[in-house]
């Protein structure tokens, strides 16, 4: 047990993340800059929505768009919220 951990009490979670760290699992990000902002608009994307829509997805889409977004650090959706705004605003 290292001070860390004698003098916080960590959440399950947060003891995964912990252990993960000590086990030399995380990896610098390449890019950092460019991967923040493509962040920050799936954020802004996800706040600024005014509604809710129900659609009906493939299950084998649902699942391809469920693995890129977990593999991206976000919600499937974030990640769909952010696709349909792509497209709305032609980008």
């Amino acid at each position: 047990m290292n001070k860390l951990e004698s003098k916080v009490e960590l959440s399950p979670e947060e003891r995964d993340l912990f252990d993960s760290y000590e086990r030399d699992e995380w990896q610098s990000v390449n890019h950092l800059q460019e991967k923040r902002l493509q962040y920050q608009a799936y954020a802004s994307a996800a706040l600024e929505a005014d509604g809710i829509v129900s659609i009906v997805l493939p299950a084998q889409d649902l699942k391809a768009i469920r693995q890129k977004a977990a593999m991206a650090g976000i919600s499937h959706q974030t990640l769909i919220a952010h696709i349909v705004h792509q497209f709305a605003s032609e980008q």
